[in-house]
């Protein structure tokens, strides 16, 4: 027996059920998205012409599309046709995909998205989610919505801009030569403006020429030296405006798109080409992406930026200091990848009320036996506090030779030294063996570096570390802010940004972790929900067994 399959047959369907169940997720996004205050979520509106999507709206149908992986424009038209919950939470409305797009790129969904995490944190701390008041800072690398091989190099463009420099002296030298320039300094002859300039000065030295040649008689014994020199400054001209304007104008605007880095992509010039995991071709292929960076408490996301530059250490500064709710929280745990000098002594210094956890690069290979019996690492030398000098495993007498001072570099601020103490050979030993033991291979006495400050602060963190509440502290990282990436790629596909330019990268990037904020806050919340629901029945059947 089978049911009645009757095609093309009149009905009259009245269905005027349109609501959704008090559990679901778009629900929770509904609620929470409500709970912003309306002034906040319009913001400064216009006047006039056409009233605009409301953004709580279009909020909540883009949160809602991205919790079921649709990312594309189009994509969530359809939904808003076809997905009841997508119906209800745009109140039946038909909104084209040119206008989610351009909500989804605009500076006021980004300022929205970012202030959604306040108010998410304000939530967290009122139900007590916030995990031992510790916040947990983490990055990772994602690869821009850009073509892999359009990328310009800062090296290669320096060369050429200089090289070029060099060729436009020379053409206005010989432009000096011949008459053409009077007055020009040759700083301003190595910029676009110059060039321009020069290349006028050559466009009126040719219309005086020509106007000179009409007044010549036809034939001249031996021709026209005008028209001869006229032909040599149009050569010099054509090649001023086809070639040497446009190449300047390119190396300088090369060069303020690169605002330090050493690299764009020509598709996406805020990404920045660097290595990713995700390397199929096993050979350490540069790619167009963004560094990351998201502090977590109980698996929530809380607060998040996006860099350009691919390492770790050199985002902790301004990424700490762009946090508008680090005071709801005491503690600071990240991996070795942030543990530097500097940023101990940023802490130390600008977060004096916070502890931090946060191991060196070499925290964990000091702590092996291998390395604590190493004779040949400085650590392990013998030291004469009174007398200042050291020992080696041989025996040679190291004494302190004078102070020394470097630039670190590698935090990107010119203003950070770091202080070293030098320790030289004696050039007299007790032996004559120790002597030349204390020399190198090119005859030059050894010599040690010491850091103070750094050793100083070393040994602070790896107390810290140690310690019983360090040691729990720390653990709790691994699963606290590393799943989130791996379900922001791998359960929700979000391998590849979808949007061009850092301010809108952002705005997607905080709605894929505000969505996943609101996803694990509805399923932690109903499940424990459920949970007590399924508890309260078992209760009342045992209440209503009878007594044998």
């Amino acid at each position: 027996m089978y049911q009645n399959y009757i095609t093309g047959q009149t009905a009259l369907t009245l269905n005027l059920d349109f609501t959704i169940p008090s559990n679901h997720l778009a629900n929770t996004i509904s609620w929470f998205v409500d709970s912003i205050p309306e002034d906040v979520l319009l913001g400064d509106t216009s006047k006039t012409g056409r009233p605009a999507y409301h953004p709580a709206m279009m909020l909540k149908i883009l949160l809602f599309a991205y919790s079921r992986r649709v990312f594309s424009g189009r994509k969530i038209e359809l939904m808003l046709e076809e997905n009841l919950p997508m119906i209800v939470l745009a109140e039946h409305q038909k909104i084209s995909y040119h206008t989610i797009n351009n909500f989804r790129s605009s500076n006021r969904a980004n300022e929205l998205v970012k202030k959604c995490f306040i108010y998410f944190t304000n939530l967290l701390e009122d139900e007590g989610l916030i995990n031992e008041g510790a916040i947990f800072i983490d990055g990772t690398k994602i690869e821009a919505d850009a073509n892999r091989y359009t990328f310009v190099w800062r090296k290669a463009v320096e060369k050429y801009h200089e090289k070029l420099k060099g060729q436009a002296v020379e053409l206005y030298d010989e432009l000096i030569a011949k008459e053409v320039v009077k007055a020009m300094a040759k700083e301003k002859v190595q910029t676009s403006e110059g060039l321009a300039e020069l290349a006028q000065e050559t466009e009126a030295e040719i219309e005086k020429l020509t106007e000179e040649i009409e007044q010549e008689p036809k034939v001249i014994p031996g021709g026209s030296p005008r028209k001869v020199k006229r032909r040599g400054l149009k050569k010099l001209l054509r090649k001023l405006k086809k070639d040497y304007v446009p190449r300047m104008k390119k190396y300088e605007e090369d060069k303020e798109i690169f605002a330090g880095r050493n690299s764009y992509s020509k598709t996406d010039h805020d990404a920045t080409f660097m290595h990713m995991k995700e390397d199929h071709m096993k050979n350490g292929q540069l790619k167009p992406g963004y560094n990351i960076q998201a502090a977590t408490t109980d698996q929530y996301v809380v607060d998040y930026a996006l860099y350009p530059n691919p390492t770790d250490f050199r985002t902790l500064e301004p990424f700490l200091k762009q946090m508008t709710t680090l005071d709801k929280f005491d503690k600071i745990v990240a991996d070795a990848g942030y543990g530097s000098e500097y940023n101990y002594s940023l802490l130390e210094k600008e977060y004096s009320d916070k502890e931090y956890f946060i191991p060196y690069t070499m925290y964990e290979k000091e702590q092996k036996k291998k390395y604590k019996k190493d004779p040949t690492k400085l650590a392990n030398w013998y030291y004469d506090e009174k007398e200042d000098y050291y020992l080696d495993y041989q025996g040679v007498k190291f004494s302190f030779k004078c102070q020394s001072q470097r630039k670190d570099r590698s935090t990107g601020s010119t203003d950070q030294v770091r202080n070293f103490k030098i320790y030289e050979a004696d050039e007299t030993q007790a032996t004559s063996e120790l002597e030349q033991l204390a020399k190198t291979a090119s005859g030059w006495q050894r010599q040690v570096r010491y850091n103070p400050n750094w050793q100083r602060l070393k040994e602070k963190a790896k107390e810290v570390l140690q310690s019983p509440e360090g040691r729990h502290i720390y653990s709790m990282r691994k699963y606290d802010v590393e799943p989130i990436f791996g379900h922001l790629k791998n359960v929700f596909g979000m391998r590849r940004t979808h949007l061009r330019g850092k301010k809108k990268v952002e705005t997607d990037v905080g709605i894929a972790f505000m969505m996943m904020n609101l996803s694990k806050y509805w399923n932690r919340r109903w499940s424990k929900d459920h949970t007590f629901l399924l508890k309260k029945l078992m209760r009342e059947k045992k209440r209503s067994k009878p007594q044998i």
